[in-house]
């Protein structure tokens, strides 16, 4: 029985050959041409995508130089501005990242790309970018917190056109021919011409005054306040803000004067300095 069974498989086998052609395999060869299609094609495509990935890699490559390029011409600028801003050489440095701490917290995102160099290059090209902008705010700050500080301080002359007739200090008086304390200089100019505010501030007193006739006086905070006397005529009035060379009033020659010209003093916390130190700074 198991002779006569081992028989008839042979048979089956050998029957199964012959149908088939002879071939060896087993598999349909109208499957195995489609398989083998399949796999050229397969084949064709990761080809088209090594070709794409290795272009778009290039690219990316490209585009990361031009990005630290970038970073390098924000770091020349960045130290340009400090030098403008007057800051001592070390005091902020683009070169390097700003001083920051604080105690570890977890991450809220996954930034290890230790793996792949690409996207390492892009997270320190970020890292890079954050810091710099830190520091742009932070010298954004210095420098507008320094045009309000050069706004505010007292600077040039009270006049557009004109000269210096009488200077800081003891003088003759001209009414009276003794020596006398003189606590502002006095500028001549064209009578009405305009008296511009030497730096931004509030007007507090805007109207006559003994001995200074039509006067403007303006607080500038930091304790600098600045008259301007013997005015025409007067632009403003108490409470005003003006601005750094703004018009506040016409030349004259009102109150205890000699001819048209502007008396102009600054104080400096309630005592007067000398103005000139004060011209002398706008140039």
């Amino acid at each position: 029985m198991a002779l006569v069974g081992l028989l008839v498989c042979g048979v089956g086998f050998a029957a199964g050959f012959l149908v088939r052609g002879g071939s060896t395999s087993l598999l349909p060869d109208r499957l195995a041409g489609k398989w083998s299609q399949e796999l050229i094609a397969q084949r064709t495509e990761l080809a088209r995508t090594r070709v794409m990935a290795e272009e778009n890699t290039e690219a990316l490559s490209r585009r990361i130089a031009q990005l630290n390029a970038h970073i390098i011409r924000l770091d020349a600028a960045g130290q340009r501005l400090t030098e403008i801003a007057g800051l001592e050489r070390g005091e902020f440095d683009f070169g390097s990242a700003p001083a920051i701490g604080g105690p570890e917290m977890p991450d809220t995102v996954a930034t290890d790309f230790s793996g792949d160099p690409v996207l390492s290059s892009i997270a320190a090209i970020e890292r890079k970018l954050g810091d710099r902008e830190r520091q742009m705010h932070v010298l954004e700050d210095l420098l507008l917190a320094s045009r309000l500080q050069k706004q505010v301080r007292p600077s040039g002359w009270p006049i557009e056109n004109g000269y210096i007739s009488s200077v800081f200090g003891v003088r003759t008086d001209p009414f009276t021919g003794r020596m006398s304390r003189h606590d502002g200089i006095d500028f001549a100019g064209p009578s009405g011409s305009s008296v511009v505010a030497v730096a931004t501030g509030i007007v507090t007193v805007a109207g006559p005054k003994i001995g200074y006739g039509n006067l403007v006086e303006i607080n500038h905070g930091n304790g600098y306040v600045t008259r301007y006397g013997h005015n025409d005529r007067i632009t403003v009035k108490v409470g005003d803000r003006v601005m750094k060379g703004q018009q506040i009033a016409a030349v004259g020659s009102t109150g205890r004067s000699t001819g048209p010209h502007v008396h102009f003093e600054v104080s400096l916390n309630g005592r007067p300095v000398n103005p000139a130190r004060y011209i002398e700074a706008a140039r």
